[in-house]
């Protein structure tokens, strides 16, 4: 029995997407009562964590930088179809819905993630070390498309209020695919090893020698099965976030924080993968993951909810406020700060987190 229980414990990975599959064929379209709801929002965390595994899997199948793509692009799915599926439901009310969840996936990475990996590797080996080039790279790119799709609604005049007309939208949301299609391009093959992890002598680390490669048959059904997790979480989600909203509304808090859950709820599993890798000494891995996440955050939600916009109703508000436009330049210039010189300290580590509460506690209290 003992035996068998062990079995079970080592194969949740496998059982879990299934479950939540099945559990959600029987809760879609209804009203949920609230032990269910609890009992969905336990499978969705589990989905979440399972959707990662087999994303690791197939990650460490391809290699780096290839691995930390697949997370990246994986965890960004959850988050646009949240998104959509979210902003169907929400109306007018969930005009922002965009604009909140994609940053605060930017502060969570950039500032968050970031600053949780610097200072993790940091006092456990003394620096963070990781390649400038290829984090500049990423960071310039995260900067771009953040101005580009956040920043310039607010001053546009062609449309009232902080939103792009038609042909402004198409235009950032072309630009984003563009400016991502490139940046995957540099990464995966024109220029890999600038994204490479290095050793404290600046060597490139061509190999991951931390555990052996899986077999192809492993990462397919991995890939099978991540692709059940990523159905699991986006239906499940979607049935239990009027749960969300009515309790954000109930505690009076602003709308702004269904878009932090959401962000916090997709981006954990990135979060456990990069704090993993940091703990290596791979902190180039860590910086993969975490700009990788919020440039595919950007890069592919903004085109996706351009494109969902022509059936939505309701205005699609992009446009940051004065608040939080200060916070996103603070964090583009600490940003390039940290990653000019190629190692950093808990110095740096804590800077990062110091912006990530004041961001949390601005969210909660404007």
């Amino acid at each position: 029995m003992i035996t068998r229980l062990r079995t079970l414990t080592r194969q949740w990975t496998t059982l879990v997407p299934v479950f939540a599959v099945v559990l959600l064929v029987f809760t879609w379209g209804r009203n949920l009562p609230g032990a269910v709801v609890a009992l969905v929002t336990l499978v969705l965390a589990g989905s979440v964590l399972a959707a990662v595994h087999h994303a690791e899997v197939i990650a460490h199948r391809v290699g780096e930088p290839f691995g930390s793509l697949v997370l990246a692009v994986a965890v960004t799915i959850i988050e646009v179809a949240l998104i959509v599926t979210l902003m169907a439901d929400g109306g007018a009310k969930s005009s922002t819905l965009a604009r909140d969840t994609v940053f605060a996936a930017v502060m969570i990475t950039c500032n968050g993630i970031v600053g949780l990996c610097l200072l993790v590797a940091s006092l456990r080996h003394g620096t963070a070390v990781f390649n400038p080039e290829g984090t500049g790279a990423a960071l310039a790119t995260v900067a771009t498309l953040a101005t580009l799709s956040l920043v310039l609604p607010t001053f546009t005049t062609s449309k009232p209020g902080p939103e792009f007309s038609s042909v402004q939208l198409t235009f950032a949301a072309l630009s984003s695919l563009i400016l991502y299609g490139l940046f995957v391009a540099t990464q995966t093959v024109r220029h890999r090893d600038y994204f490479l992890p290095i050793t404290r002598q600046g060597e490139v680390i061509t190999a991951d020698d931390h555990a052996r490669p899986p077999s192809a048959r492993t990462a397919r059904n991995s890939l099978g099965l991540l692709g059940l997790a990523l159905i699991g979480v986006v239906g499940l989600a979607k049935g239990v976030s009027p749960t969300i909203e009515s309790g954000v509304a109930a505690a009076g808090l602003h709308q702004a924080v269904v878009g932090v859950i959401i962000a916090l709820l997709v981006l954990l599993p990135e979060t456990i993968a990069a704090l993993r890798a940091a703990r290596r000494d791979r902190v180039q891995t860590s910086l993969n993951l975490a700009l990788g996440s919020a440039m595919a955050s950007i890069g592919l939600t903004i085109p996706a909810v351009a494109l969902a916009s022509i059936w939505l109703s309701g205005p699609l508000v992009l446009g940051l406020g004065s608040t939080h436009m200060l916070l996103l330049a603070l964090t583009i210039v600490v940003s390039s700060l940290t990653v000019v010189p190629g190692r950093a300290t808990p110095l740096q580590g804590g800077v990062h987190l110091v912006l990530f509460a004041a961001y949390l506690e601005l969210a909660i209290s404007p």
